[in-house]
């Protein structure tokens, strides 16, 4: 093309049939033209009109392909001198940096507890892709009425209003709040205002913003053993020193604690279903740690993940209803009893504690999104959440019963799952084989199985066990799973 007053000639192209317009083609043109280097770093281009006069095209369609460059960096305008390939482009920048070398870059080494997150056991390792068997904390997603969520989620936005679209309550959507009081204090046997309820983004945020608020660096706090990493991780990010104290059959050993540990701030616990053992605290063990906190003026964290789903089984009250002291934080999540991603859950707090917890909500992420928020409150109000859980309760039951029947029928007596009246994952001891190694084995054959000892850092050597979630493993899978993993077990053997 013509180039009048000494600007550099460009060769674009114009197709009608591709797809993108006029505007994208001489945009991407030129900018091929610049990073092929047929165009260089200060040459001057042909101005809009010219480029529009020789491609037979409107000065705006040019004009705004241009204008596109020079947003990117590609092309700079000077006043009544026209326009100029940049001396420095964005390609030249992102190259400089991906060919820079690594090893003469010197950081600052991780902080104390930075290190110590990360050499932390983890617990479950997660195979790529949708749940599988047996996969742990994962609920029967398939099984959630997600066109019911999707109708309520509609019907919210259509109503949404200006006021709802600021920032909310940092405690969190105030019928949700009131909504979580009414459920907790007819499912779980305890009593609360809707002012103690703290609406979290998962309780794992719950869990550290606990740990931020009442934890100082050094403090001692008592941890289960086996235990939740999730809890282990929030504890380790406020630098406190975790004492690990063993579980028996009837939960937390209060006077071994005691023992060795008699000025410990706070102490986690999972009572309702110990994780991953499964045990429930014994009502003496109960009793037990709530006055030794009163005494130690301590802290208890109970954590409530998944005793909503109980077969066969009476209910067991939560530890916060038997709290007369006032010592008891609560932890609740939707989670397990929706589906994950929700990230929504809630904390029960002392009084004297709201003002600091709520404080630290906000300067967290100041408030879970309120759609969602407001979505869940219809879905528990109009007695969705409960027929929910119903029905939940009754697929997790035949697919815990499809786990263990295949389990002895197809590993016999080289894997034993043990009772399970609660939760959604069953401890099965194995025979024969190493734990770790049958682990490994089984995810190489795209099943997920997790070692007890994932859950350890005690001195005491777990028992010899797999961890398996069923809660998301359709019963007709189960058996398929079920075969992998015993293929998985005659492997490790042989090694």
């Amino acid at each position: 093309m013509a180039t009048p007053n000494g600007s550099t000639s460009l060769l674009v192209r114009l197709d009608a049939r591709v797809r993108g317009g006029l505007q994208r083609q001489i945009r991407a043109s030129i900018q091929r033209a610049i990073l092929d280097g047929v165009v260089g770093p200060g040459a001057r281009l042909p101005s809009s009109r010219a480029l529009a006069d020789d491609l037979g095209v409107s000065r705006t369609t040019t004009l705004l392909a241009v204008q596109q460059l020079q947003a990117e960096g590609y092309l700079t305008g000077r006043r009544g001198s026209g326009t100029f390939v940049a001396q420095e482009l964005p390609d030249d920048l992102v190259r400089r940096r991906a060919i820079r070398p690594t090893r003469s870059l010197k950081h600052p080494t991780l902080s104390r507890r930075g290190a110590a997150l990360v050499a932390a056991p983890q617990g479950a390792h997660r195979l790529d892709g949708p749940p599988r068997a047996f996969r742990i904390g994962t609920p029967g997603v398939d099984l959630f009425p997600v066109a019911l969520w999707w109708r309520l989620a509609s019907r919210r936005l259509r109503s949404i209003t200006p006021t709802q679209l600021d920032y909310g309550e940092p405690a969190g959507f105030r019928a949700l709040r009131e909504a979580i009081a009414a459920h907790v204090q007819t499912a779980r046997g305890t009593r609360c205002e809707a002012d103690q309820i703290l609406i979290v983004a998962g309780a794992q945020q719950g869990l550290e913003l606990i740990s931020r608020v009442l934890l100082d660096p050094g403090d001692r706090v008592w941890m289960e053993e086996p235990g939740y990493p999730g809890a282990r991780s929030a504890l380790l990010g406020a630098g406190v020193r975790i004492l690990p104290v063993p579980v028996d059959a009837e939960g937390l050993d209060v006077e071994l604690g005691a023992r060795r540990a008699g000025d410990a701030r706070l102490v986690y616990v999972t009572p309702s279903h110990q994780y991953p053992l499964g045990v429930p605290m014994s009502l003496p063990r109960r009793f037990a740690l709530l006055q030794w906190a009163s005494r130690a003026r301590a802290w208890v964290i109970e954590d409530d993940y998944d005793s909503e789903f109980r077969y066969g089984a009476r209910p067991v009250p939560c530890l916060h209803g038997l709290d007369v002291d006032g010592r008891v934080i609560y932890v609740g999540s939707f989670s397990k009893t929706l589906f994950p991603s929700l990230r929504l859950g809630f904390l029960i707090v002392p009084p004297d504690l709201q003002d600091g917890l709520v404080a630290a909500r906000a300067v967290a992420d100041q408030h879970p999104p309120v759609l969602d928020q407001a979505v869940l409150t219809d879905f528990i109000v109009e007695g969705h959440f409960a027929r929910h859980l119903r029905r939940m309760r009754v697929a997790y039951r035949e697919r815990l019963e499809a786990l263990t029947v295949a389990a002895a029928r197809v590993c016999g007596a080289a894997l034993r799952v043990r009772p399970t009246r609660t939760g959604l994952h069953a401890i099965a001891d194995l025979d024969g084989a190493d734990a770790g190694r049958v682990s490994r084995e089984a995810a190489a054959r795209g099943v997920e199985a997790t070692p007890l000892s994932a859950y350890c850092v005690g001195r005491e050597k777990p028992a010899n066990a797999l961890v398996l979630g069923f809660a998301a493993v359709r019963p007709e899978a189960a058996r398929r799973g079920m075969e992998r993993l015993a293929a998985a077990i005659e492997a490790a053997r042989r090694r």
